[in-house]
């Protein structure tokens, strides 16, 4: 094999998407500061037990795993990085009152976790610590909004969920850990069979209420549907009527509805959402509540912490965002002149980009539209347009 073959769903980010992935990185961690987001950088390697913390299987497997060389203990490439951004609120900053996070960074995967899909994902996202509220519910779900726009998506439309449902509905139901990833398995599925026989043994409430999840899906008309229903579990009600509260402050944005949507890590404990944009095959946000993920972390206070927040993959972003005109730039020869130099300088210090045109490389293009150039006049070097 030559030596210059990556692994499979690994791949080098050549200079026109690294530009436009740049620029977006930028553009979104400025709108998450815009909301008084405070910026964490996590690091990419930990201690096997904390990085998988309270996560569950599905990171798990997920996780790439090598043993330190300087402790011998076992430790872990992150594969999300919510798990360490809990960490630091529980841990390390350890505030009382609400704390807003955002990070971006590589995330390395064992598998894709999609068809076509990168191993070494760009994770971007940001957390709310310490309100309980459907206000941060809401503020986060319009952060990622306003993060699409800014980084003009079209054609957005939001999924939403909610974990309690499910949840609700097997309260006080003794389930085995293998049977109960089987429902939902089924459920995730829309299998009505495979539901209807895995909860044949179930009370007649439960399975019911199961088996309704399977077509609860559609426009708003759905948690009418689901009122009646679900109406023998007093506790879906309150998970209806909160995503009914979330999904009319939205906007003209458009919204719909999966009840038996159960994507996603094991630690979610609330309203979930997706976000999907034309063009793409997947959702390009997800998010949602998870209430005491940093629980396992704390030390002195109480750090049983409410939590919610949305991650997005900036390479898989850039699929779907409008394209980028290039950067503007001067054209400057190369001679050896201090006085050129010093102009150069003086340019680049004012924010300008200047590509000095190496001798024999006059009619070479790059990711830069050089649409001034530097000349001589009279003694002075200047710009002119071209």
């Amino acid at each position: 094999m030559s030596a210059w073959v990556l692994p499979d769903h690994i791949a080098d980010v050549l200079p026109s998407e690294a530009r436009h992935i740049e620029e977006l990185r930028r553009e979104l961690l400025d709108t998450a500061r815009s909301y008084g987001y405070e910026l964490v950088m996590p690091p990419l390697i930990e201690h096997l037990e904390s990085l998988l913390t309270g996560t569950g299987e599905a990171l798990d497997l997920q996780t790439f795993k090598l043993v330190d060389q300087l402790s011998g203990r076992m430790m872990g490439l992150r594969a999300d990085t919510t798990p360490q951004v809990a960490r630091i609120d529980a841990h390390l900053l350890n505030r009382a009152g609400v704390t807003r996070l955002c990070y971006c960074g590589p995330v390395l995967h064992t598998r894709p976790d999609r068809p076509h899909a990168t191993r070494e994902p760009l994770q971007l996202g940001a957390e709310i610590y310490g309100h309980a509220g459907l206000e941060a519910d809401l503020e986060v779900l319009q952060l990622a909004l306003d993060c699409l726009q800014a980084a003009q998506v079209e054609g957005l439309s939001v999924d939403m969920a909610d974990a309690r449902i499910v949840q609700a509905l097997l309260a006080g139901v003794a389930l085995e850990p293998d049977r109960l990833a089987q429902l939902h398995a089924a459920l995730a599925a829309k299998d009505a069979s495979e539901l209807a026989a895995l909860s044949r043994d179930l009370p007649a409430a439960v399975r019911e209420g199961l088996l309704a999840l399977v077509r609860l899906y559609g426009d708003a008309q759905v948690l009418a549907e689901a009122e009646k229903a679900l109406q023998a579990f007093p506790a879906v009600g309150q998970a209806l009527s909160q995503l009914k509260r979330l999904s009319s402050q939205l906007g003209g944005a458009a919204v719909s509805f999966d009840l038996a949507d159960l994507r996603g890590y094991a630690y979610y404990s609330g309203a979930r959402f997706a976000v999907y944009a034309r063009g793409a095959s997947d959702a390009v946000v997800r998010g949602g509540r998870y209430d005491g993920v940093g629980a396992v972390f704390g030390h002195k206070l109480d750090r049983d912490r409410p939590a919610v927040g949305f991650s997005l993959d900036l390479k898989q972003l850039v699929g779907v965002a409008a394209p980028r005109a290039l950067r503007a730039a001067i054209r400057a020869p190369w001679r050896d002149s201090a006085e050129l130099r010093a102009a150069v300088a003086a340019l680049r210090g004012r924010g300008e980009t200047v590509v000095c045109v190496l001798p024999g490389h006059e009619s070479e293009i790059d990711e830069f539209l050089c649409d001034r150039e530097l000349v001589e006049l009279a003694g002075q070097w200047v710009v002119q347009a071209l």
